[in-house]
């Protein structure tokens, strides 16, 4: 598994399928303990990513909330922002 490169743009079906397989070799066991924290590090990274690409979707998401008859578009909002 090569390092995440900084210039390198993974959609987030990659970075999620790159965060499985590093899990899978953790989860393994037969990972040294350097290279184990090296594939954590890793892991770490691709999770921040995914979770970045979910909030831009989330924000671009619209509800369609009919109003009077008429359909209006509404933001989004999951429940944890109004608590």
């Amino acid at each position: 598994m090569a390092k995440i490169k900084e210039d390198v743009v993974l959609s987030f079906e990659e970075a999620m399928d790159q965060l499985e397989q590093l899990v899978g070799k953790l989860e393994n066991g037969d990972v040294p303990l350097e290279k184990a924290i090296d594939l954590f590090q890793e892991g770490m990274k691709l999770s921040h990513l995914c979770s970045q690409k979910l909030e831009q979707v989330e924000r671009k998401i619209e509800i369609l909330v009919e109003e009077n008859g008429a359909l209006n578009k509404k933001p989004f909002t999951n429940g944890a922002d109004e608590a």
